[in-house]
């Protein structure tokens, strides 16, 4: 007997004969869930959002029940211990989830705020108001809690999220949406404003991205195969960022044991996510004196160090980096190191070798700490704070429905925001164009 949540969930129920009307279906419920959402009430969303956050918590064993039955199959699979480790679900990670739908609940409503109000000399006003994108589709891997993050975004944002988890999760990812499902009736809010395409078949996803009648914006999260494929086949707009090759440079000027605290964290503290260091600059000034302990830290942690010629002077027991490690996301304990001469150096390397995702500098001097600000140019910068710190939960919007590279409407974490458009309301009377 299955649990209660898979009924309809099943990647058996869906067969090939039918997906395509099944995610038709869901994105035309999608959209009218949408227009109820879009001008309910924030007590009503937020109702919907407690009620969620409770159930979450009320359902931990049964959540980690269904998450069991995913790791074992991911194992059962040879699936890499970095893989399994973003799959897995804990009583922490449940709470954390649940946490996360708390704060997101009481952020200020962005639905109807003025963005911007003037008055022109014909005396129309005109104001720049908030409104919800409108249909969201999540494309992901394997990380269950984005179900409950891109779920509480959308509900507070009023717009209708369509959800595709990877096949790896597909337990966690049905339970959890089961649980958003019923929270939104109890709110008497539309349970369509949350849906979990009930299919493992990968085709889901290619009829999903043909959907630009119904949805409004595909997000991806994964690796960067994802991301691309989703970006190159959608005829749907995308928010994107393909690879997390971030970057901390510790200046000459740096305070050695901050900069290795800094550094162990954005390697170590979680290396299988997109905001870990994957390249380690360092000044040459710096360098003998930086690097033996840092190293001796790394070492002990089991990271393992790829250097340039310079850094395998001072750390022979580091291998040789190749030109492609310095391109490479490893999302694991590994680690690229390169000694540069300048930061001016350090700035063209991240030029040349970043994807524009987050990149850090430790320096106690304020002129290089500015020049590296403004001369950085990724969606998130930091000066002496790990690039661990590029989260949605740490930017204070209760949670994130992914990070964009994008150079439009969204760049960063993207949260509560960056989920929504505007329109103009225009206020006059009487005045004709002549």
């Amino acid at each position: 007997m299955p649990p209660p949540w898979r009924h309809g969930f099943e990647s058996g129920i869906v067969t090939r004969m039918d997906l395509e009307e099944t995610v038709l279906e869901m994105c035309r419920n999608a959209r009218r869930a949408a227009r109820v959402l879009a001008t309910s009430s924030e007590i009503q969303r937020n109702a919907a959002l407690g009620e969620a956050s409770r159930r979450l918590r009320a359902s931990t064993s049964a959540l980690l029940e269904a998450n069991a039955r995913d790791r074992a199959r991911a194992m059962a699979a040879g699936m890499s211990a970095a893989f399994v480790d973003r799959l897995t679900l804990t009583e922490e990670t449940i709470e954390a989830m649940a946490a996360g739908i708390d704060q997101v609940t009481l952020l200020p409503d962005p639905l109807g705020q003025p963005i911007a109000h003037w008055r022109r000399p014909n005396g129309l006003e005109i104001v720049q108001v908030r409104v919800p994108i409108g249909v969201v589709g999540v494309i992901y891997e394997s990380r269950p809690n984005v179900t409950a993050d891109a779920a509480a975004l959308c509900v507070k944002s009023g717009n209708a999220v369509i959800l595709r988890g990877g096949s790896e999760a597909f337990d966690s990812n049905a339970a959890i949406a089961s649980i958003f499902c019923a929270a939104l009736a109890a709110a008497s809010l539309p349970r369509e404003a949350v849906q979990l395409v009930p299919s493992t078949d990968r085709r889901a996803v290619a009829i999903l991205l043909r959907q630009k009648e119904h949805v409004d914006v595909i997000v991806p999260r994964g690796g960067e195969s994802l991301i691309r494929a989703v970006a190159e086949s959608s005829s749907i707009p995308v928010i994107q960022h393909y690879a997390g090759i971030c970057h901390t440079y510790v200046d000459e000027y740096a305070d050695i044991e901050l900069a290795q605290r800094i550094c162990f964290n954005a390697k170590v503290q979680r290396p299988s996510v997109c905001n870990a260091m994957e390249n380690l600059l360092v000044h040459a000034a710096i360098a003998e004196r930086f690097l033996p302990p840092m190293g001796e830290r790394f070492r002990t942690a089991g990271v393992e160090l790829r250097g340039c010629e310079r850094t395998r002077r001072i750390l022979p027991y580091a291998k040789a980096a190749t030109d492609a490690d310095w391109d490479t996301e490893y999302l694991d304990l590994i680690l690229a190191i390169k000694v540069v001469d300048s930061i001016e150096e350090a700035i063209d390397f991240i030029r040349a070798h970043g994807t524009g995702l987050a990149d850090a500098i430790v320096s106690e001097h304020r002129g290089r700490l500015r020049q590296f600000l403004e001369e950085v140019d990724s969606s998130a910068v930091f000066a002496n704070a790990s690039t661990r710190f590029t989260d949605g939960f740490e930017f204070g919007f209760g949670a994130e429905i992914g990070i964009s590279t994008n150079r439009l409407h969204a760049r960063g974490p993207v949260g509560l925001r960056e989920l929504t458009t505007y329109k103009y309301v225009v206020y006059g009377n009487g005045q004709i164009r002549e």
